[in-house]
């Protein structure tokens, strides 16, 4: 027996053992099947957590622009409430929206290259064809959400700052809430609304943007069919003969100078309707409106309609570094333009109040007029002129070393006053006045009367660079086309309505008081009961409020840096 009993045990040993062997590979293989139906009934475990380490390393080395982390606070709390779960895919009807935002990008002067729209398009196409991969949809939604981000802030604010693009101008931090853009557009459905919410709102960017697709259109058309036009060595005076009245005519159709209707002059006779064409085109841009065909005038009927586009894109990029506009009042002087507007409600007027032709900085380093934006406070009438330092030590002082200085500084009207303010002004001019102005214990000021630089009226907004609007008693310089003869400040041609637009919340400043007071010969300070926003800017294109596209010079050379700095960027 117990032979037999010690042969059996082994086996049954074995058979246990085999036994738990087989329990233990179907419990193995039950818990396989176990994750796999997990897996299966909460889609989107593995996209979590690619999602949620995408957005904590805030970049994407496959984008344009590989780093979002400017983005990731609104990155953070859009997908956190959703436990950070894809928001576009792998359904895609939202993603084929963005994407639809996205490359529509042209419309607002923007590359949609920038916005890698072909690489994630690319990406939701796989993943709508069946390749679910998780990395791919984290990356790919993360992608859309990032770029959208990325597009809707360079429409509200730019590409690049105006330090990147050669402007001394600091802009000021606009609130955007990204977050609640894409979660307003996740609810409704309409994208575009996050997209008009994101643009500048003042009319001048809205017409700027219609004018770049009509531009667009005609670039297109141009390249194939415009001939070009014949260029002599002189000028062509209105009813002389000139080979290139059919080409002039097609081009001025086509840019709205001459209606659809118009037809060449027979006999080559440059007359009639062509004639009041072209000074259309010349008023629109920045050339004397006198119907001649000079060299100036040819040059820019030959020039590319895809170069007028340029400047409408560089025009919106620098129209989104400034501030929304407040309610209320608005004085804005646009430089290569030479231009003031003043609107009752900058906000959404679309007519000013008033318009004047005006004269800025010299085309010269440390004359030209920055772009910023101040606040007018007060006017001074018949005011004295605090000569800048500058002016005093380049210009001033050199005259008053040479013989019969004081001819010119008695015919001026100038007086020397110490830098502190303290004593009385000193009116006659000898060596030690000359050597006190030389040192900086004295500076020059000019008092109020028909020789004083700034006219009979200042509009002053307060500001470190000592710039300011007033008149001038040089009023023949506003015949010219091209009006950059200042030290910076901002000359303006009909300052007595320009003061009756401020000062017309207080009634007692009356057309004829305002008059008065510029002839007065004697200071007199206003206070403004409401301050006004004044906004200089610079743009080669503008639409105007009857919708003429206007088209000036870049005076600065300012187009070329912005569009170095976008290129760098």
């Amino acid at each position: 027996m117990a032979t037999i009993v010690h042969t059996r045990a082994p086996a049954q040993a074995a058979r246990r053992r085999g036994a738990r062997v087989h329990i233990l590979l179907i419990a193995v293989m039950v818990l396989q099947f176990t994750a796999v139906a997990a897996i299966a009934q909460v889609p989107g475990t593995t996209d979590r957590d690619e999602i949620r380490a995408l957005v904590a390393r805030g970049t994407l080395p496959q984008l344009h622009r590989a780093d979002f982390t400017r983005f990731r606070p609104a990155l953070e709390e859009i997908y956190r409430e959703n436990d950070y779960a894809p928001r576009w895919l792998p359904t895609g009807n939202a993603a084929s929206a963005i994407l639809a935002e996205l490359s529509d990008a042209p419309s607002h002067g923007l590359d949609p290259a920038d916005y890698d729209v072909a690489w994630i398009s690319g990406e939701v196409s796989a993943i709508q064809a069946g390749d679910r991969a998780p990395e791919r949809i984290a990356r790919a939604d993360v992608a859309l959400t990032a770029t959208f981000c990325r597009f809707l802030s360079d429409l509200n604010r730019g590409r690049v700052t105006p330090e990147q693009a050669g402007f001394k101008f600091s802009r000021e931090e606009k609130p955007l809430d990204l977050a609640a853009l894409l979660r307003g557009a996740m609810t409704t459905g309409r994208w575009h609304d996050a997209v008009a919410a994101a643009e500048p709102s003042f009319p001048l960017y809205r017409r700027l943007k219609e004018a770049l697709s009509r531009y667009r259109s005609l670039a297109a058309v141009s390249v194939p069919t415009l001939p070009p036009l014949p260029s002599g060595k002189r000028k062509i005076e209105p009813g002389e003969s000139y080979a290139g009245v059919g080409a002039l005519t097609e081009r001025l159709r086509l840019v709205g100078d001459l209606p659809p209707s118009a037809t060449a002059p027979a006999d080559d006779r440059y007359q009639g309707a062509l004639v009041d064409g072209v000074r259309a085109f010349q008023s629109r841009h920045a050339l004397k409106d006198d119907g001649v065909l000079g060299k100036d005038t040819l040059e820019q009927l030959g020039t590319p309609l895809s170069f007028r586009v340029q400047q409408i894109e560089l025009s919106l990029e620098r129209l989104r570094w400034l501030p929304e506009v407040e309610p209320g009042p608005l004085i804005a002087v646009n430089i290569p333009s030479f231009r003031l507007w003043a609107f009752a409600y900058g906000r959404d007027d679309v007519t000013p109040q008033l318009t004047m032709p005006v004269i800025v900085g010299r085309a010269v380093k440390a004359r030209e007029t920055p772009v910023f934006i101040g606040e007018m406070r007060y006017v001074e009438f018949s005011p004295y002129w605090n000569v800048p330092p500058a002016i005093q030590r380049s210009e001033i002082v050199p005259k008053l070393e040479r013989d019969g200085a004081a001819g010119y500084w008695d015919g001026e009207g100038f007086e020397a006053v110490s830098i502190d303010g303290k004593g009385a002004p000193i009116t006659a001019l000898d060596a030690k006045t000359i050597e006190g102005l030389k040192s900086g214990a004295l500076r020059v000021r000019q008092r109020p009367g028909a020789k004083n630089a700034l006219g009979a009226v200042k509009f002053v907004l307060p500001n470190t660079m000592d710039i300011y609007l007033h008149s001038t008693p040089a009023q023949q310089l506003f015949r010219e086309t091209r009006r950059d003869f200042s030290h910076g400040c901002i000359r303006v041609e009909d300052p007595p309505a320009l003061a009756a637009f401020v000062l017309r919340d207080q009634p007692a400043w009356t057309p004829e008081r305002i008059r008065d007071a510029m002839a007065a010969g004697k200071l007199s300070t206003v206070t403004l009961t409401r301050q006004i926003p004044v906004v200089l800017f610079y743009t080669t294109a503008i639409v105007d409020s009857v919708g003429r596209q206007i088209f000036s010079s870049d005076i600065y050379g300012l187009d070329a840096k912005l569009e170095a700095a976008l290129r760098k960027r």
